[in-house]
């Protein structure tokens, strides 16, 4: 184990006015979380609207799973994301999501996910003939992770077809996060949808017009159909509510498209940004890691098939989610008065699960702050609510499996190859808008191990 702690973000120490936690907000909206949040099971506040930071599991349970249906997701999450990806999955509620999810599940079943997996194990290949390019220069592995993630989420959704500008979609949903994306006062006050945001107003253009591009290639799709392993969009318009029988038009298969591209791409990146730099950080963690994976792979790059048998690959990317959750804080508005750790919560209550303060709370992990891999050794230790990378109950996030699928063909391949080793001065700040990421970039210096030099074909289609 190293004997320094990996980066976190400072967290509060004083109370904070409305202006000062807006101004926080919008830098990290993480650093506006109290320390004592870390230490205790709840902590209340009132900055503008009350509110309630829950970490304890219990409480945790009741309103993700027991209690959903009083617990839908706050008005300020609505507003920030409705606009980029409508009434989708992410954002709908009550009947209307139950709907969608019910059609969508079938579509990230165990078989689909592993028939897409040689697209995975594909853009593993160029990750890492463009890393040893590179060499041996240090290397912005987020950035790259950025890169190689997309490149499968593009492959696996439109089955990189030319009527679906991928690149220009997502250079659209990330200037409306950098944009419009941050929180604004009128969102800490609770003012309704209704009251314009000036920086989302601005944004709309772009939405309108990467959100027709997005329409086109649905059509063009549902005439010509599919061809060879049926890709996400082929599976979505396959699909129908088994209680009604209900498929989703082209607008809502639009919406969860796009949920998809900036969900599975980003999300994805980020845990595997946050893994290297890690490892990096760690270098008996890595030498564990790489001396599994080569013994597994012996110079390939792994597949779907290789999951299973790669666990602590996987512990790596499961503490890599609990230090840094891509999705650091979620909330919900309570609809009726309820009780939470004894405490009263009244309707319009902002009841905020700060994962990153909870999955680094002293009373449910032992030196919450360090970076042990070990923990996930025996995942039934675990107690399900108190690690919450993807959420729980029925909103748990649908992707979930081939997220960790990704996670660990890349993360394995990448390290059976390359010895990584931080980058004096570079250390990446956590930072999050909308997720957790690391600003400044994840600068590692890459050594390609002996036995392990990508082939000519696959160093030439990297670059």
């Amino acid at each position: 184990m190293a004997t320094s702690l990996p980066v976190k973000v400072p967290l509060v120490t004083e109370p904070m006015g409305i202006l000062a936690s807006l101004r926080v907000a919008r830098e990290n909206i993480l650093a506006i979380i109290p320390e004592i949040a870390t230490r205790q099971p709840m902590v209340t506040g009132r900055t503008g609207k009350r509110w309630h930071m829950v970490m304890d599991p219990g409480a945790i349970r009741r309103i993700l799973l027991e209690e959903l249906d009083n617990y839908p997701k706050s008005v300020v999450t609505k507003n920030l994301l409705r606009p980029a990806v409508g009434e989708s999955l992410f954002i709908a509620e009550g009947a209307h999501w139950r709907w969608q999810r019910r059609a969508a599940a079938p579509v990230f079943s165990h078989r689909n996910v592993m028939n897409l997996a040689p697209v995975m194990t594909a853009a593993a290949e160029r990750s890492a003939a463009r890393i040893a390019a590179a060499g041996p220069a240090a290397v912005d592995v987020a950035e790259d992770m950025v890169r190689t993630t997309f490149d499968v989420i593009s492959e696996v959704t439109f089955s990189g077809s030319d009527a679906f500008d991928a690149d220009g979609v997502h250079r659209a949903i990330d200037h409306y996060i950098s944009a419009a994306g941050k929180i604004s006062l009128f969102d800490i006050l609770g003012f309704p949808d209704w009251v314009p945001r000036p920086a989302r107003i601005a944004s709309g253009p772009v939405m309108r017009d990467m959100k027709a591009v997005a329409d086109a290639a649905v059509e063009e799709r549902r005439k010509r159909g599919h061809a060879g392993v049926p890709d996400l969009l082929d599976l979505l318009l396959a699909g129908e509510d088994p209680e009604t029988k209900r498929q989703m038009n082209t607008a809502e298969l639009r919406d969860n498209l796009l949920t998809f591209i900036v969900a599975g791409h980003e999300t994805t990146a980020l845990t595997l940004a946050w893994s290297l730099y890690l490892c990096a950080f760690d270098q008996g963690v890595q030498d564990k890691a790489r001396a599994q994976a080569q013994s597994m792979l012996r110079g390939r790059a792994a597949t779907g098939e290789d999951v299973a048998n790669l666990p602590f690959i996987r512990q790596i990317a499961d503490e890599a989610l609990r230090l840094y959750p891509p999705a650091g804080m979620i909330s919900r508005t309570a609809q009726k008065a309820d009780t939470l750790c004894g405490r009263d919560i009244r309707p319009g209550d902002t009841c905020i699960i700060p994962i990153y303060a909870l999955h680094r709370n002293h009373l449910l992990w032992d030196d919450p702050d360090a970076f042990d891999p070990e923990r996930f050794a025996d995942r039934k230790a675990v107690d399900r609510y108190a690690y919450l990378p993807f959420g729980d109950g029925p909103r748990i996030c649908i992707g979930a499996s081939f997220a960790l699928q990704e996670t660990v063909i890349i993360l394995a391949t990448l390290l059976s190859r390359f010895r990584f080793t931080p980058v004096k001065g570079r250390d990446p700040k956590p930072v999050m808008i909308l997720t957790l990421r690391p600003e400044g970039g994840v600068w590692l210096n890459a050594e390609q191990l002996s036995g392990t030099t990508p082939s000519a074909k696959t160093a030439s289609q990297a670059v």
